[in-house]
């Protein structure tokens, strides 16, 4: 009697996805992951409601978003050569620790902010940026550290799939906080999670410290990182694709527009749907990429789905009926899940663990700047050329990304995440004695 092939197939991708779960510290680290998550969306809501009852001014939660941008993004560079020079773990135990201290001190806070002002508030979420400098590379490059090789592309997709359920459950944890305990417990259940996060990293072992050139100078250990990324299409490629076509196709900035009387006239409600329906498409697709990562083919994958992701926002952009418009969105989450756990794949397969600290802080660069500048493009595009134009526009400049990166980009249009990946392991530096 001969054996089901598909059923092989799919007992074997099924004991492959617990093989990653069995592992503790990988599921000590999903933990710190997820906690970390919860606390940090949680704390934000709730710094930009209490912010915004103390001024009555909508221009105080763009500060908001600043304040905590410029430090994490300025310091990015340096921490990735941080990452890549010293012990990873003690990093994150030293920045995670510093969010606890910032949300206790948000706990004491704030029964006294209406007295205090806004002015104490902004000052720890300018340090929970700087923390964001140098975690946001440490933590990636740690946690491939702590999984074998051959399962990093399925841990990427378990990573992907919870950092997608937090930063939904995280916001509305915040709210629900907010109103039935008001800000003080709000913090204070944050600064839990945070000392639950501290507790699952200090559980993982220590890890090697990534072998670096004894004596290389600052600057030019940046610029190696730096110059690592943009010599090498898979990593630039992936990283541009994702900056355009949040730039140039994004709409979530303008959802507000959308419910209002001038397009959809759906209200409050409708906008909660819209807002929410891309969250709901990207978990249902990093769930489904957990047990079936796309490995063969991820190149030609990855090209398909941001032009999907373009196609979506086309349809978003005319539609004028709700149903419709949450479908567009629905799926627009879907193709940019399959591109968020193909491109985490790819930083986390194709970097060397010497350069991973500094390929990951590049990343956040660019997923910086197309968060920060995106929303500022979507608001001009808007201005100059209305709502829902700028938007079916900013598709079709999406999908004209997406065929010119196809054309100049050979080597990420072929490129295959599927069994023995290569690293790009030349010019690495001799490992140094550490004690």
């Amino acid at each position: 009697m001969t054996a089901d092939p598909s059923a092989s197939t799919a007992t074997s991708t099924a004991a492959s996805s617990r093989a990653v779960l069995r592992l503790p510290e990988f599921r000590a680290m999903l933990l710190a992951a997820v906690t970390s998550t919860l606390a940090g969306r949680a704390v934000g809501l709730t710094v930009a409601y209490q912010l915004y009852q103390l001024t009555h001014n909508p221009l105080t939660l763009g500060l908001l978003g600043l304040v905590e941008a410029i430090p994490a993004l300025s310091l990015a560079l340096l921490g990735g050569v941080v990452a890549d020079r010293n012990d990873r773990r003690r990093i994150l135990l030293m920045t995670i620790t510093a969010e606890v201290v910032c949300a206790a001190l948000f706990t004491l806070y704030a029964p006294h902010a209406a007295q205090g002002g806004l002015w104490p508030l902004l000052g720890l979420i300018f340090v929970l940026g700087m923390a964001r400098g140098f975690s946001d590379p440490a933590l990636p490059a740690f946690q491939a550290q702590v999984v074998p090789r051959e399962l990093l592309l399925r841990a990427s997709a378990w990573r992907s799939s919870a950092a997608q359920a937090a930063a939904i459950a995280g916001p509305a944890l915040g709210g629900v906080l907010y109103a039935l305990v008001g800000a003080t417990g709000a913090y204070a259940f944050a600064c839990v999670l945070l000392v639950v996060s501290l507790g699952c990293v200090l559980y993982v072992k220590a890890k090697p410290i990534p072998a670096f050139t004894p004596g290389e100078r600052l600057g030019k250990s940046i610029k190696l990182g730096v110059a690592f990324v943009m010599q090498r299409q898979v990593l630039v490629g992936s990283m541009a694709l994702d900056l355009f076509s949040v730039l140039f196709g994004g709409a979530v900035a303008l959802l507000p527009v959308f419910a209002s009387p001038d397009i959809l006239n759906v209200g409050p409600r409708g906008l909660g749907l819209m807002v929410a329906a891309p969250s709901i498409g990207s978990l249902a697709v990093t769930l489904y990429a957990a047990r079936h990562p796309p490995g063969r083919h991820a190149g030609r994958i990855l090209l398909s789905v941001v032009a999907g992701f373009g196609v979506s926002m086309i349809v978003f952009g005319l539609s004028r009926n709700l149903y419709l418009s949450v479908a567009a969105l629905i799926a627009a989450g879907l193709f940019d899940g399959v591109s968020m756990v193909i491109r985490n794949a790819t930083l986390q397969l194709r970097a060397p663990d010497h350069m991973r600290g500094r390929v990951n802080a590049v990343s956040g660069m660019f997923i910086g700047a197309s968060n920060e500048l995106g929303a500022f493009e979507s608001g001009l595009a808007a201005s100059a050329l209305g709502t829902a134009r700028s938007v079916w526009l900013g598709g079709i400049v999406t999908l004209l990304v997406v065929a010119a990166t196809a054309v100049l980009a050979p080597e990420l249009r072929a490129m295959d995440l599927g069994e023995n990946v290569p690293t790009d392991d030349e010019d690495a530096p001799q490992p140094v004695a550490t004690s």
